[in-house]
This record gives C-alpha cells, sequence and structure tokens, in this order.
C-alpha cells in the first residue's frame, strides 16, 4: 500500500470514529427517533474490508452499519439525515439508523435481524454467478450471527456452488452482554466456516493493514470464481451494544477487559505507525480532523434543516417502481 492509500485509510477510519462520536452526543437531544449502534473501536474491519471493493460491489450489514456506509464511499449528509428520519436521508427517512440503504455505492442494505443479512449476501452473490456481472458480495455480522441457524445454511449453500461472496465476522467477543465464552464451547468461529471447505481466517481486526490484506486476497479470489472466502475479525466495541452507555460494570463488562482494549484503539496504533513511516505529522493530522469536523458539522445542518416525510407520502417505496 503506497503512502497516500495509507493515509486515505487513516482518514476514512478517523471521520468514521468522530461521526459516531457526534452522533453519541447528540443523541441525548432525542431528536433522532431510531435506535442506534455505534461500532467505536472497530473502524479498522470496515475501512480494511471495503477498501478492496468496487464502488458496484455488493455490501450486506448489520445493525451496526455506519462504519460499513462510509468506508465504502456513502454520502455523509444523506447518513446523517436518515438518523433524523428525513426525506433526504439515504433511505427517504423509513430506515433510521438500523436500516441504511444506498445502490449508487452497493449498500443494499443492513438488517436488523441477528444474522438476517447473511442469506441476502448469499442471494446477491448467487445472482452474481448466474448473471456473470463480475460482483463480489461483502457481508458483515458480529459473533452473535454465527449461533443463527441461517449462518451454516448460507456458508454451506455458498460453498458448494463456489459464491463470490466474502464473509466478515467482526468478533467483538459479545452478543448483547453475553460473551462468546459463555456461548461457545471454543473459541476459534474461523473453524466453524473452514467445516464446508472455505478458506477461513482470524486475524486481527484492530489493526486495518491485516484487515486490508487478508480482504485483498479474499476479494481477488472471489472475483476469479473460485467460491467464498471468511474472515473472523478479533476486534472490540467501546459502547454498549445499543446507545451510548459503555457497559462496563454492573455485571457487564468487566473495567480490566475494558481498559484492555481501549489500549488497543485501532487509529491510535495506525496514526502511530504513519508518524514512524513519515507519512503524518501533528500538522497534517490537526488539519485532517479540521476537515472531517467542517463536514460534520455541514452533514448535521443540512440533516437538521431537511424535511420530514410527509403523511400523504406513506405508501411511497413500499413496492419496486
Amino acid at each position: 500500500m503506497d503512502h497516500q492509500s495509507l493515509l486515505e485509510c487513516y482518514k476514512t477510519m478517523l471521520k468514521i470514529r468522530m461521526v459516531e462520536q457526534r452522533i453519541a452526543e447528540e443523541y441525548k437531544y432525542d431528536e433522532m427517533k431510531t435506535p442506534i449502534h455505534l461500532s467505536i473501536g472497530q473502524e479498522a474491519i470496515a475501512v480494511g474490508v471495503c477498501r478492496n471493493l468496487k464502488p458496484d460491489d455488493y455490501l450486506f450489514v448489520t445493525h451496526r452499519s455506519h462504519a460499513q456506509y462510509l468506508a465504502k464511499g456513502g454520502d455523509l449528509n444523506k447518513m446523517i439525515a436518515e438518523l433524523y428520519l428525513r426525506k433526504t436521508g439515504c433511505s427517504s427517512g423509513r430506515g433510521g439508523s438500523m436500516h441504511l440503504i444506498d445502490t449508487t455505492v452497493g449498500m443494499m442494505g443492513s438488517s436488523a435481524i441477528v444474522g438476517g443479512d447473511i442469506p441476502l449476501g448469499t442471494g446477491a452473490a448467487l445472482a452474481s454467478k448466474l448473471k456473470g456481472d463480475g460482483r463480489v458480495t461483502a457481508v458483515f455480522f458480529g459473533d452473535g450471527a454465527v449461533d443463527e441457524g441461517t449462518f451454516h445454511e448460507s456458508l454451506n449453500f455458498a460453498a458448494l456452488k463456489k459464491l463470490p461472496v466474502l464473509y466478515i465476522c467482526e468478533n467483538n467477543y459479545y452478543a448483547i452482554n453475553s460473551t462468546v465464552f459463555q456461548r461457545h464451547a471454543r473459541e476459534d468461529i474461523f473453524r466453524w466456516a473452514e467445516s464446508y471447505g472455505i478458506p477461513s481466517f482470524q486475524i486481527d481486526g484492530n489493526d486495518v493493514l491485516k484487515v486490508s490484506e487478508a480482504a485483498e486476497k479474499a476479494v481477488e479470489r472471489c472475483r476469479r470464481g473460485e467460491g467464498p472466502v471468511f474472515l473472523e475479525c478479533l476486534t472490540y466495541r467501546w459502547k454498549g451494544h445499543i446507545g451510548t452507555v459503555d457497559d462496563v460494570g454492573n455485571g457487564y463488562r468487566p473495567k480490566e477487559e475494558y481498559d484492555y482494549w481501549l489500549s488497543k484503539c485501532p487509529i491510535h496504533w495506525f496514526g502511530e505507525y504513519l508518524r514512524s513511516i513519515g507519512v503524518l505529522t501533528d500538522e497534517l493530522d490537526q488539519g485532517i480532523r479540521d476537515e472531517i469536523a467542517k463536514q460534520i458539522e455541514e452533514a448535521f445542518a443540512f440533516a437538521k434543516n431537511s424535511p420530514k416525510p410527509s403523511p400523504e407520502e406513506l405508501m411511497d417505496h413500499v413496492y419496486a417502481g
């Protein structure tokens, strides 16, 4: 990866972080009438994967989808407007945070049903193979989704039909407040995919370079028609399952565990690495942050000043044109 590409990765990761931090700040005013699920701490996975996808490659995501939408090239103004349920939102104000869709960047939708996007993405990959359109489908989901039967059914089918689909498990060790160790007899989720004959790998999800390298090889394999690939990316969400709280203590996440993962911040590590190789300076970093802050201000102003859907539009977008 050349220096410009490294810098673009850093910019995108930082943009996702700053956007979600601003969402957390604004949420307390109760103007966003939608549940939110933040991915602060997991930015490296979305960026590492999506930088290897083409604009028309398909993307299917979970309820925690802000990072993937922005990493795939989604419009920040439209995303924030959707959180405010405005007509100018990427889902026309119908979806909110959990149901982002923007086909112009290949974002085919996000689902609030745990594991619900896995068969949808698998079906899209089947369509691509039948049509021979050369598209690759990337499907993101958490460790909780692998407990669903549809996970196993989809992976078996994808392996059988050699579908061009990349499965990305963002293993942040928690399904709401239930740890992976309480739910699984063994820790290596990627072995489940491997049992279907799918090339499967467990990688550090907080290292954007490792994620990008693995995703690049996986996407190339898919595009060659050699079948699916599975990536288990180990990471940790800084916020609770839903909303802006941390879920630390009180029988939830141990403070020691939380502090350990904060010390492994993917953006801090990557920024220090870029400084060590002469790509990033304090002055450049501040300039990047100032530009992102400006974009965020504009996006929130755009959203708040956008009109809400009217009652007369209730039945719009229910059926395909």
